[in-house]
């Protein structure tokens, strides 16, 4: 695989209604976006200047299309490529054990690699130029072989997707080949950090990321929030994804899941919780004080009958709130498309209320929060100058899309990864007129699929994998 060059002299997309998601929301329709290297120098209205289109190296001309911000998928797991399908009718709990440890203990780094391509190529089909890995299979390697950890970042640097590897952990109550000490905890992750964070001129960071309050020791916590906040990352950690899980928490330490974090000083801007499903009023008002960010995975939620978060009453407490598929064995998918359209509707019918979300605060979500989400700032998710080149196009001339009469309202209900023409990211074309241009999309699913055989066969279960 070759990551493709930037356009020498610069990249000019003109034409299309350009949808900022800045504070004002401002739609140029039509509009115009000049890239040079990495970075957007111009973002106008009508048609681009003559000098401007002049002196670039490629101009698209994307007339019926809309430009936007690449979206970040906030919290998935991409190993899971493999376990789609694998459990549509089984709670979170009943799905962990029966469904995800007995594949994911014989993921190796050549299998895992494949698996993470895979939801590398999706997600990018998908809408999303930025991912948060929550990445907790880290079966150690012998004989000198990759490292898990490695395998999926050096996926990364193939693809040329923005990643944050938000390195899971887990030290009690889960699969013993999983679990792992603090100590062991920091020590591996300070070696993935020390090859892979800020590699790829920056795209790629590394992150630490307690799976789950039930698998997690109050010291064990207290340790890795200490080292993330040394290092200057995130942590990233399940929150309130069940009810039950809630229940768990509140038996064994009587107090729940934000109110605990709250307790071990774990909250704060640096800290993504994602689901945050089951939450009271006092758990709300400490998330907002604290400036953490909440990740909601609307379809997941959904397809694990979790529940539905108070999505609406974290806006109204300007909470700052991301999007995510969330892993592929509980979506089936990640398409951020679908993401966005069902983060809309659930408030609304959860609410009966037809104004309770409209299709530019799910922008704003999946853009600006997703941005807050993966520690980026205002260098993604915004079309403006001095911001990072990463964005899609989004063909709207579609017998499903057209006649557009509100250019949001179309992206949000009725585009589809099928609608998606363009992605670029740090200023490079990753896909160019629907096509993948750094790999044979062909190619990696074939030998995908054949890993995955591989990993259900070693664990015994590949009858599940039936075509």
């Amino acid at each position: 695989m070759t990551l493709p060059e930037r356009p020498e002299g610069g990249l000019v997309i003109d034409g299309g209604a350009v949808v900022t998601v800045d504070d004002q929301f401002t739609i140029h329709d039509p509009g115009w976006v000049h890239i040079v290297d990495d970075v957007i120098v111009a973002v106008g209205s009508g048609a681009a200047p003559g000098d401007v289109l002049a002196n670039a190296g490629r101009v698209i001309d994307v007339t019926g299309s809309a430009v936007m911000p690449g979206m970040t998928n906030a919290h998935t797991h991409l190993f899971q490529t493999f376990f789609r399908g694998l459990a549509d009718d089984k709670p979170l709990l009943d799905w962990i054990r029966e469904c995800i440890w007995p594949g994911a203990v014989h993921l190796d780094a050549v299998s895992a690699h494949l698996a993470v391509l895979v939801g590398m190529i999706e997600n990018l089909r998908g809408g999303a130029t930025s991912i948060v890995d929550h990445q907790y299979v880290h079966l150690e390697a012998v004989d000198g072989t990759e490292h898990i950890d490695d395998a999926v970042a050096r996926a990364a640097e193939m693809t040329g997707v923005r990643f944050l590897l938000a390195r899971g952990w887990a030290d009690r109550n889960y699969e013993p080949s999983m679990m792992e000490t603090p100590e062991v905890v920091i020590e591996r992750t300070a070696r993935v950090r020390d090859r892979w964070h800020g590699a790829s001129d920056g795209r790629i960071r590394i992150e630490l990321a307690p799976l789950i309050p039930w698998g997690c020791s109050d010291d064990a916590m207290r340790a890795t929030v200490d080292q993330a906040r040394a290092w200057g990352v995130g942590t990233h950690i399940h929150c309130a994804e069940t009810a039950v899980e809630v229940e768990m928490n509140l038996e064994e330490r009587g107090m729940r899941h934000v109110e605990w974090l709250e307790h071990l000083g774990a909250l704060g801007p640096d800290v993504q919780l994602a689901h945050s499903v089951w939450l009271d009023d006092r758990e709300l008002d400490l998330i907002a004080e604290s400036g953490s960010v909440v990740v909601h995975c609307p379809v997941s939620n959904m397809y694990l009958a979790s529940g539905v978060p108070r999505i609406v009453d974290m806006v109204n407490r300007d909470i700052t709130v991301a999007l995510a598929s969330d892993g592929p064995g509980s979506n089936n998918r990640q398409d951020m498309f679908e993401v966005l359209k069902a983060t809309v509707l659930l408030q609304k019918i959860d609410r009966l209320d037809a104004m309770a979300l409209q299709p530019e605060d799910a922008l704003r979500m999946a853009c600006r929060g997703g941005a807050a989400a993966a520690g980026l700032g205002d260098s993604v998710g915004v079309l403006a100058s001095g911001a990072k080149a990463d964005l899609i196009v989004v063909d709207l001339d579609s017998v499903f899309v057209a006649p557009v009469h509100r250019v949001a309202s179309a992206l949000v209900f009725n585009a589809t990864p099928a609608n998606l023409t363009h992605s670029v990211v740090d200023g490079r074309i990753l896909i160019d007129e629907g096509e993948i241009t750094f790999a044979d999309e062909v190619t990696v699913r074939a030998e995908a699929h054949i890993a995955a055989r591989s990993v259900f066969e070693r664990a015994g279960i590949a009858s599940r994998l039936t075509r």
